[in-house]
């Protein structure tokens, strides 16, 4: 069986200032919980490859099954202290490519054309494009073959521009995911505020926050088990 990528974050602080951020823990622990009682294996990536730092913010929503991960040593070791380089990645081995959050993937995700390439190869080969929160930025420049955005016309989710505001944080990152990906074209479909919330179109598959993890993943499942 194929493995799932798991995309992480290298930023540790909003540019400009000393405030820390980095990866929101939970939502790659909890992904990775529902995607190995499985039985699928995942792999870890980060733009620059090495260290992710994690949002200290998030530590204040972890819970017994976060917690247990975070203290697990494979874990430790490749998806926070030594996270593969963009380089060393062979599409191929992967069924899906999933972005994970924290406001730093506002500034190595867009951008960044290896891992824009990879998760273009893994759905020009049948395989699906997963994200939550502000994972998201990791899916809005992506463009297909003929140079279209690939969300154009696909109904996504993201943390919301409303979301933005009521965490604090609408000044202090370099857009807002919900107004890129409505100029891009996407259909964004947003619900209560910090409510589960996860949506599908085809093999594009997103949640809205950081409570919507597991939802995202069991929709993954859902189609890997049909």
């Amino acid at each position: 069986m194929k493995k799932v990528l798991i995309v992480e974050t290298n930023i540790q602080n909003y540019q400009g200032t000393d405030e820390p951020t980095g990866l929101w823990l939970g939502e790659s622990t909890e992904f990775i919980e529902e995607i190995q009682k499985a039985g699928i294996k995942v792999d870890y990536v980060s733009p620059k490859g090495g260290f992710v730092p994690i949002d200290p913010r998030s530590m204040k929503y972890v819970n017994k099954s976060i917690m247990s991960l975070y203290h697990d040593k494979e874990f430790i070791l490749n998806g926070l202290a030594n996270t593969k380089k963009t380089k060393d990645i062979v599409p191929t081995e992967y069924m899906a490519i999933y972005y994970t959050g924290g406001h730093g993937v506002m500034w190595d995700f867009p951008d960044n054309k290896e891992l824009q390439e990879i998760a273009l190869e893994i759905y020009n080969n049948n395989g699906y494009l997963l994200s939550v929160c502000h994972g998201i930025a990791g899916l809005l420049n992506i463009k297909d073959r003929s140079g279209q955005y690939l969300i154009s016309g696909k109904k996504i989710t993201g943390f919301t521009t409303t979301e933005e505001i009521l965490s604090g944080m609408k000044n202090k990152v370099p857009f807002l995911n919900q107004k890129i990906a409505e100029q891009r074209n996407a259909n964004f479909i947003k619900k209560r505020f910090f409510k589960e919330f996860a949506i599908q179109d085809g093999r594009i598959i997103t949640g809205q926050n950081p409570f919507s993890v597991r939802a995202v993943a069991k929709l993954f499942l859902k189609e890997v088990n049909k």
